[in-house]
């Protein structure tokens, strides 16, 4: 079994851990009411555009996503909300220290031993969600589920379907696919650029992501029978029917979408491995991106 493998099996286990926390953590955490920007690299920022649309939608204030290295400097926020894994992301650790000072920062992280620690006010450490992989899998779905409790949006219904998403056969002839197109809504549309990246890093796939509803404004022009279009939450009327129109193979996304996740991940393992590579070595690819001063 690959790293990456071993990882993404344990999600259960570690949604239900960070959930059980969230409220010990509150204080570090977006209070409702309060502006905030979340920030991230890669896996991280499609966590936090998830999140930024959970938050916004529920109510509990104004919630943006941004990558690390296009942070708006000319607008202020109450807190910002650095997701980081290894807690040395160079793009993260030069935005919390332009934003000593002027807004209140929170880090995720999985490493307690790494700069972030003093580079943010306060600190949030899932070392229990720490991974060896290069491809991020369980820490990226542990945090989302932490902030997904923290606003009071999570259930024991989540972890019993993400069980079931790693005891399912995925659908008969999706390894076989050659383009995977993946959509959301809403907060899914994170997930879905997660997805197409999680297909790109751990087996080179030609992978799209795009909210569901401008899937038929181009996009679908490139479907054929050898792409796999995958749906992540609720699908938009008569969306399915076109897709297959085409000849292309519709995945409906009958589980929580955090669950439909992870079974995106596990296709991912499963494409590598058809198409003999190492989906803990990723090409071109390191565990963290360090830039040289």
């Amino acid at each position: 079994m690959t790293h990456v493998e071993d990882e993404l099996t344990s999600q259960p286990e570690c949604w239900t851990r960070a959930a059980a926390q969230a409220p010990e953590h509150g204080g570090a955490l977006p209070a409702p009411g309060e502006r905030v920007a979340l920030v991230g690299c890669g896996t991280s920022y499609f966590m936090a555009q998830s999140v930024a649309a959970l938050r916004e939608a529920s109510g509990q204030g104004e919630t943006d996503a941004f990558a690390a290295s296009e942070f708006p400097h000319g607008r202020s926020y109450d807190r910002v909300v650095a997701l980081t894994r290894s807690g040395t992301t160079t793009e993260v650790l030069e935005l919390l220290g332009e934003l000593k000072g002027r807004s209140r920062t929170t880090a995720i992280t999985a490493d307690p031993h790494t700069p972030v620690m003093t580079a943010a006010d306060d600190l949030v450490v899932l070392d229990f969600a720490d991974e060896r992989s290069v491809v991020q899998t369980r820490f990226a779905t542990t945090a989302l589920t932490l902030l997904r409790a923290h606003l009071g949006l999570h259930s024991d219904a989540v972890v019993t379907d993400a069980r079931t998403a790693l005891t399912t056969p995925l659908p008969e002839g999706l390894v076989d696919r050659t383009q995977f197109t993946f959509l959301g809504r809403g907060w899914t549309v994170g997930l879905a650029n997660e997805a197409g990246l999680k297909m790109r890093e751990a087996c080179l796939a030609w992978t799209e992501a795009y909210p569901a509803m401008e899937y038929r404004h181009g996009p679908i022009s490139v479907t054929t029978h050898g792409t796999a279009t995958w749906m992540l939450g609720e699908a938009p009327d008569g969306l399915a029917e076109q897709v297959r129109a085409t000849g292309g193979s519709w995945v409906a996304g009958g589980l929580d979408p955090l669950a439909e996740l992870v079974r995106v991940q596990r296709l991912a393992v499963a494409v590598a491995a058809a198409r003999g590579l190492d989906p803990d070595l990723p090409r071109h690819l390191t565990r963290s991106v360090i830039l040289a001063p």
